[in-house]
Protein backbone atom coordinates (compact mmCIF):
# COMPACT_ATOMS: atom_id res chain seq x y z
CA UNK A 1 0.00 0.00 0.00
CA UNK A 2 1.78 2.92 -1.13
CA UNK A 3 -0.01 5.30 1.58
CA UNK A 4 0.65 2.90 4.70
CA UNK A 5 3.44 4.64 6.90
CA UNK A 6 6.88 3.62 6.82
CA UNK A 7 7.95 1.04 10.37
CA UNK A 8 9.78 3.18 12.77
CA UNK A 9 13.88 3.40 12.88
CA UNK A 10 14.90 0.61 15.52
CA UNK A 11 16.52 3.08 18.76
CA UNK A 12 20.15 3.35 18.80
CA UNK A 13 20.00 1.34 22.11
CA UNK A 14 17.41 -1.09 23.28
CA UNK A 15 16.33 -0.16 27.00
CA UNK A 16 17.12 -3.27 29.56
CA UNK A 17 16.52 -4.23 32.60
CA UNK A 18 19.11 -2.84 35.35
CA UNK A 19 21.49 -5.30 36.34
CA UNK A 20 23.64 -6.64 38.87
CA UNK A 21 27.46 -7.15 38.59
CA UNK A 22 29.10 -10.34 38.59
CA UNK A 23 31.23 -10.63 41.68
CA UNK A 24 34.47 -11.84 40.99
CA UNK A 25 35.12 -15.84 41.69
CA UNK A 26 37.16 -15.78 45.14
CA UNK A 27 40.80 -16.67 44.55
CA UNK A 28 42.43 -19.26 46.75
CA UNK A 29 45.39 -17.79 47.98
CA UNK A 30 48.45 -19.80 49.41
CA UNK A 31 49.16 -19.05 53.15
CA UNK A 32 51.44 -16.30 53.21
CA UNK A 33 55.06 -15.62 55.30
CA UNK A 34 54.48 -13.25 57.30
CA UNK A 35 57.87 -12.43 59.68
CA UNK A 36 56.41 -11.77 63.00
CA UNK A 37 54.77 -14.69 63.10
CA UNK A 38 57.39 -17.47 61.66
CA UNK A 39 57.24 -19.43 64.85
CA UNK A 40 54.24 -18.67 65.85
CA UNK A 41 51.40 -22.21 66.49
CA UNK A 42 49.81 -22.85 62.57
CA UNK A 43 46.35 -23.38 62.19
CA UNK A 44 44.61 -26.97 62.12
CA UNK A 45 42.53 -25.82 59.33
CA UNK A 46 44.69 -23.65 56.86
CA UNK A 47 48.00 -24.28 58.58
CA UNK A 48 48.58 -20.38 58.21
CA UNK A 49 50.63 -19.41 61.03
CA UNK A 50 49.60 -16.85 63.99
CA UNK A 51 50.50 -15.00 67.01
CA UNK A 52 50.49 -16.96 70.15
CA UNK A 53 47.77 -14.65 71.87
CA UNK A 54 44.93 -15.32 69.28
CA UNK A 55 42.85 -18.13 69.38
CA UNK A 56 40.97 -17.84 66.13
CA UNK A 57 43.04 -18.35 63.12
CA UNK A 58 43.86 -14.62 61.52
CA UNK A 59 42.90 -16.00 57.82
CA UNK A 60 40.10 -18.68 58.19
CA UNK A 61 38.80 -17.36 61.52
CA UNK A 62 38.66 -20.72 62.82
CA UNK A 63 39.76 -22.03 66.07
CA UNK A 64 43.33 -22.53 66.82
CA UNK A 65 44.02 -25.59 68.83
CA UNK A 66 45.82 -24.27 72.66
CA UNK A 67 49.36 -25.36 72.93
CA UNK A 68 50.96 -26.76 75.89
CA UNK A 69 53.00 -23.87 76.48
CA UNK A 70 50.35 -21.43 77.17
CA UNK A 71 49.15 -22.77 80.58
CA UNK A 72 47.67 -20.19 82.79
CA UNK A 73 50.16 -19.20 85.45
CA UNK A 74 48.47 -18.56 88.63
CA UNK A 75 49.26 -15.14 90.07
CA UNK A 76 50.30 -15.13 93.91
CA UNK A 77 47.59 -14.35 96.30
CA UNK A 78 48.30 -11.15 97.48
CA UNK A 79 48.53 -9.90 93.40
CA UNK A 80 44.89 -11.77 93.11
CA UNK A 81 43.87 -9.88 96.16
CA UNK A 82 45.40 -6.15 95.53
CA UNK A 83 45.73 -6.68 92.12
CA UNK A 84 42.25 -8.11 91.24
CA UNK A 85 41.81 -10.90 88.88
CA UNK A 86 44.07 -11.41 85.43
CA UNK A 87 42.95 -9.60 82.81
CA UNK A 88 43.10 -12.60 80.41
CA UNK A 89 42.01 -11.83 76.09
CA UNK A 90 38.06 -12.72 75.60
CA UNK A 91 37.44 -15.30 72.49
CA UNK A 92 35.91 -13.86 70.02
CA UNK A 93 32.47 -13.88 70.37
CA UNK A 94 32.66 -13.73 74.02
CA UNK A 95 31.91 -10.53 76.20
CA UNK A 96 34.23 -10.15 78.94
CA UNK A 97 32.66 -9.70 83.10
CA UNK A 98 32.51 -6.61 83.70
CA UNK A 99 34.17 -5.94 86.95
CA UNK A 100 32.12 -4.69 89.03
CA UNK A 101 32.58 -1.43 92.17
CA UNK A 102 31.11 -4.13 94.70
CA UNK A 103 33.45 -6.78 94.04
CA UNK A 104 36.52 -4.21 94.80
CA UNK A 105 34.72 -2.91 97.98
CA UNK A 106 33.72 -6.65 99.06
CA UNK A 107 37.57 -7.49 99.15
CA UNK A 108 38.47 -4.03 101.16
CA UNK A 109 35.99 -4.74 103.75
CA UNK A 110 37.18 -8.74 103.66
CA UNK A 111 40.62 -6.91 103.99
CA UNK A 112 39.32 -4.72 106.45
CA UNK A 113 37.51 -7.86 108.41
CA UNK A 114 40.63 -10.30 108.78
CA UNK A 115 42.70 -6.93 110.08
CA UNK A 116 40.11 -5.90 112.83
CA UNK A 117 40.30 -10.19 114.03
CA UNK A 118 44.14 -9.90 113.76
CA UNK A 119 44.10 -7.24 116.19
CA UNK A 120 41.18 -8.25 118.76
CA UNK A 121 43.10 -11.89 118.97
CA UNK A 122 46.35 -9.80 119.12
CA UNK A 123 44.85 -8.43 122.64
CA UNK A 124 42.92 -10.91 123.73
CA UNK A 125 44.68 -14.19 122.84
CA UNK A 126 46.87 -13.64 126.19
CA UNK A 127 44.36 -13.09 128.09
CA UNK A 128 42.61 -16.30 126.89
CA UNK A 129 45.16 -18.64 127.07
CA UNK A 130 45.82 -17.38 130.55
CA UNK A 131 42.15 -17.96 131.41
CA UNK A 132 42.13 -21.73 130.18
CA UNK A 133 45.82 -22.01 132.26
CA UNK A 134 43.58 -20.57 135.12
CA UNK A 135 40.23 -23.49 134.68
CA UNK A 136 42.95 -26.37 134.21
CA UNK A 137 45.15 -25.19 137.01
CA UNK A 138 45.73 -27.63 140.20
CA UNK A 139 44.44 -25.23 142.92
CA UNK A 140 47.24 -24.85 145.89
CA UNK A 141 46.37 -22.50 149.36
CA UNK A 142 47.50 -19.16 149.17
CA UNK A 143 48.37 -17.22 153.08
CA UNK A 144 48.60 -13.52 153.22
CA UNK A 145 51.57 -12.11 155.07
CA UNK A 146 49.21 -9.84 156.90
CA UNK A 147 45.49 -8.41 157.65
CA UNK A 148 43.70 -5.86 159.20
CA UNK A 149 40.01 -5.26 159.98
CA UNK A 150 37.89 -1.95 160.31
CA UNK A 151 37.03 -2.71 164.06
CA UNK A 152 36.61 -6.05 165.99
CA UNK A 153 34.75 -7.81 168.71
CA UNK A 154 37.30 -8.08 171.92
CA UNK A 155 38.65 -11.97 171.54
CA UNK A 156 37.92 -12.13 168.03
CA UNK A 157 40.47 -10.11 165.78
CA UNK A 158 40.81 -10.82 162.23
CA UNK A 159 44.09 -12.66 162.50
CA UNK A 160 41.68 -15.72 163.68
CA UNK A 161 39.98 -15.27 159.71
CA UNK A 162 43.25 -17.24 158.41
CA UNK A 163 44.13 -19.46 161.53
CA UNK A 164 42.92 -22.07 159.49
CA UNK A 165 40.26 -23.49 162.43
CA UNK A 166 36.76 -23.94 162.39
CA UNK A 167 35.68 -22.91 165.24
CA UNK A 168 37.16 -18.89 165.63
CA UNK A 169 35.80 -16.44 163.97
CA UNK A 170 36.03 -12.29 163.26
CA UNK A 171 33.19 -9.79 163.88
CA UNK A 172 32.95 -6.28 164.32
CA UNK A 173 31.30 -5.99 167.81
CA UNK A 174 28.15 -4.14 166.31
CA UNK A 175 24.62 -5.51 165.97
CA UNK A 176 22.78 -5.59 162.70
CA UNK A 177 23.90 -6.25 159.15
CA UNK A 178 27.13 -4.56 159.59
CA UNK A 179 27.53 -2.87 156.33
CA UNK A 180 30.63 -1.07 155.69
CA UNK A 181 32.74 -3.05 158.10
CA UNK A 182 35.42 -4.58 155.90
CA UNK A 183 38.52 -7.29 156.51
CA UNK A 184 41.89 -6.31 154.61
CA UNK A 185 44.18 -9.04 153.43
CA UNK A 186 48.24 -8.27 152.05
CA UNK A 187 50.65 -9.70 150.07
CA UNK A 188 53.98 -8.88 150.07
CA UNK A 189 54.99 -10.22 147.11
CA UNK A 190 52.23 -10.05 144.04
CA UNK A 191 50.36 -12.81 143.81
CA UNK A 192 48.10 -14.36 141.16
CA UNK A 193 44.67 -15.62 143.06
CA UNK A 194 41.90 -18.00 141.21
CA UNK A 195 40.09 -18.74 144.36
CA UNK A 196 38.47 -17.66 147.71
CA UNK A 197 36.88 -19.77 150.19
CA UNK A 198 34.78 -17.80 152.38
CA UNK A 199 33.17 -19.34 155.52
CA UNK A 200 30.12 -17.73 157.08
CA UNK A 201 29.39 -17.38 160.80
CA UNK A 202 31.19 -18.70 164.18
CA UNK A 203 31.37 -22.13 162.89
CA UNK A 204 31.00 -24.89 159.89
CA UNK A 205 28.21 -26.41 162.21
CA UNK A 206 25.15 -25.86 160.74
CA UNK A 207 23.37 -25.69 164.50
CA UNK A 208 25.26 -23.05 165.14
CA UNK A 209 24.40 -20.53 162.21
CA UNK A 210 21.73 -19.07 164.38
CA UNK A 211 24.39 -17.52 166.60
CA UNK A 212 25.27 -14.90 164.68
CA UNK A 213 24.15 -12.81 161.34
CA UNK A 214 26.02 -14.42 157.89
CA UNK A 215 27.45 -11.84 154.96
CA UNK A 216 25.05 -11.99 152.05
CA UNK A 217 27.02 -9.04 149.94
CA UNK A 218 30.40 -8.49 149.68
CA UNK A 219 32.13 -6.99 147.64
CA UNK A 220 36.37 -7.50 147.53
CA UNK A 221 38.45 -4.23 146.22
CA UNK A 222 41.50 -5.33 144.74
CA UNK A 223 44.64 -3.53 144.52
CA UNK A 224 47.08 -4.74 141.89
CA UNK A 225 51.12 -4.32 141.55
CA UNK A 226 50.91 -1.58 139.35
CA UNK A 227 48.25 0.52 141.94
CA UNK A 228 45.41 -0.18 139.58
CA UNK A 229 42.40 -1.25 141.32
CA UNK A 230 39.37 -3.75 140.61
CA UNK A 231 36.71 -4.95 142.44
CA UNK A 232 34.35 -8.25 142.17
CA UNK A 233 30.71 -8.57 143.74
CA UNK A 234 30.35 -11.82 145.83
CA UNK A 235 27.32 -13.08 146.99
CA UNK A 236 26.91 -15.92 149.91
CA UNK A 237 24.30 -18.15 150.95
CA UNK A 238 22.73 -18.87 153.99
CA UNK A 239 23.99 -22.02 154.43
CA UNK A 240 27.05 -23.76 156.41
CA UNK A 241 30.56 -24.61 155.51
CA UNK A 242 32.76 -22.84 153.10
CA UNK A 243 31.97 -21.23 149.87
CA UNK A 244 33.96 -21.34 146.85
CA UNK A 245 34.07 -18.20 144.74
CA UNK A 246 36.20 -17.57 141.48
CA UNK A 247 38.26 -14.99 142.23
CA UNK A 248 40.69 -15.15 139.04
CA UNK A 249 43.02 -12.24 139.22
CA UNK A 250 47.21 -11.47 139.18
CA UNK A 251 49.77 -9.64 140.48
CA UNK A 252 47.85 -8.90 143.46
CA UNK A 253 49.06 -7.03 146.40
CA UNK A 254 45.86 -6.04 148.99
CA UNK A 255 42.56 -7.38 149.16
CA UNK A 256 39.99 -5.62 151.18
CA UNK A 257 36.01 -7.36 151.62
CA UNK A 258 33.54 -4.93 152.59
CA UNK A 259 30.48 -6.54 154.00
CA UNK A 260 27.36 -4.74 152.18
CA UNK A 261 24.57 -6.84 153.58
CA UNK A 262 23.62 -10.15 155.63
CA UNK A 263 21.35 -12.57 156.44
CA UNK A 264 19.74 -13.01 159.63
CA UNK A 265 20.61 -9.42 160.77
CA UNK A 266 19.16 -8.32 164.10
CA UNK A 267 19.53 -5.88 167.06
CA UNK A 268 20.86 -9.08 168.96
CA UNK A 269 23.22 -10.29 166.80
CA UNK A 270 26.41 -9.03 164.63
CA UNK A 271 27.87 -10.30 161.90
CA UNK A 272 30.27 -13.16 161.68
CA UNK A 273 33.10 -14.25 159.37
CA UNK A 274 34.73 -18.19 160.41
CA UNK A 275 37.48 -18.43 157.95
CA UNK A 276 38.73 -16.59 154.20
CA UNK A 277 41.13 -18.97 152.29
CA UNK A 278 43.29 -17.30 148.86
CA UNK A 279 43.82 -20.34 146.83
CA UNK A 280 46.37 -20.13 143.38
CA UNK A 281 47.98 -21.67 140.72
CA UNK A 282 50.40 -24.71 142.25
CA UNK A 283 53.33 -22.39 141.35
CA UNK A 284 51.97 -19.78 143.50
CA UNK A 285 53.57 -18.68 146.96
CA UNK A 286 53.71 -21.41 149.40
CA UNK A 287 51.67 -21.47 151.91
CA UNK A 288 52.99 -20.87 155.60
Amino acid sequence: DPEAPAPAAPPAVAPVLPGRPDADRPQVRAPGHQPDVANGPPCPWCSTPNRPDRHYCARCAMPLVASSDQATVRAPWWRRLFGGRRQETPWAGDRPRLRRVFDRIGTWITVAVVATLAVLGFMYIPDGVQNTRDHFAKRAPVSPDGIKASRSFPGHNPELLIDKLSNTWWGPGISESGQGQWVEATFNEPTRLLDVIITPGVSTRADKLRESALPHRVKATITMKDGSVKTRDLTLDQGAGGQRRPFRVGEVTKVRFTIESAHAASAKKQVAISEIEFFGPSSANPSS
